[in-house]
């Protein structure tokens, strides 16, 4: 499909992206010249451009990493490669019904709505009233409106009380120990829970309160590295730098009841 006006954008090469919503009369600038979005309207996804210095580009459609990583913040986001193993290890599919407590800049958010299609319900949690606006605003520019499927409330999860019927829980907070009562409620037998941590000494917290309850099993508590790798003819190596620890990821599943 042909790139038309109004649509977002990723320019890009090995090293650099930048994000840009299609605008007749607009110009992208860069460090190596200018790319007016005039040249880019008509063109095919994958198409190389050149700015007014010869630097050549990319431009494609953005995956939502390229989408999360260079959106407007008001808080740290949980960076794609964790999304990746939190969108895996719950299961979240179409249809499904999430909860989340802390919506911070959307990134969680937008992966979750992604997953869950118009035949599921997100409904999320945040303390305040900001975040919950610089959320729907990222949200808005990502999916060109906010989807019906999305209810977000001003609010404390840890007293999230009457919410019922979810097949999973998702948890940006920082004591995700005190909501284990409220994931006791919501959650379906077999549902799971997903909580996101900085510290590991949080996370400790939060699993020996889980198995405390009685209520959960499986619980795990993992972290993920990302490494790239430098490869150009015959020189193959690791990349100097890496992605290291963003999070420490706990996840638990739903009991039934009894022992």
């Amino acid at each position: 499909m042909p790139l038309a006006e109004g649509e977002l954008v990723v320019f890009a090469d090995e090293r650099f992206q930048l994000l840009q919503r299609l605008t007749p009369g607009k110009r992208l600038n860069t460090y190596w010249g200018y790319i007016d979005h005039d040249e880019v309207l008509g063109l095919k996804p994958g198409s190389m451009v050149r700015t007014s210095g010869g630097k050549k580009l990319y431009v494609f459609y953005p995956t939502v990493s390229n989408y999360i990583l260079k959106m407007p913040r008001k808080s740290g986001i949980i960076y794609p490669k964790d999304l990746g193993i939190i969108m895996v290890w719950t299961d979240i599919g179409p249809g499904d019904r999430v909860l989340l407590g802390g919506v911070g800049s959307g990134a969680l958010l937008i992966a979750v709505l992604r997953q869950v299609g118009a035949t599921g319900k997100v409904v999320a949690y945040d303390l305040r009233q900001d975040m919950l606006d610089c959320a729907t605003e990222n949200i808005k520019t990502y999916f060109g409106t906010v989807p019906s499927h999305l209810e977000l409330k001003l609010g404390d999860i840890y007293e999230a009380t009457g919410e019922t019927g979810y097949d999973r829980l998702l948890l940006d907070v920082p004591e995700p120990w005190k909501a284990v009562r409220i994931a006791d409620s919501a959650l379906i037998p077999g549902g799971i829970l997903c909580s996101y941590l900085p510290s590991i000494v949080q996370a400790r917290t939060l699993t020996t309160v889980l198995q405390k309850s009685g209520s959960f099993g499986l619980i795990e508590t993992l972290e993920v590295m990302l490494r790239q790798w430098h490869v150009e003819g015959r020189a193959v190596r690791p990349q100097h730098r890496m992605v290291g620890h963003t999070g420490f990821l706990t996840f638990a599943r739903k009991l039934s009841g009894g022992e």
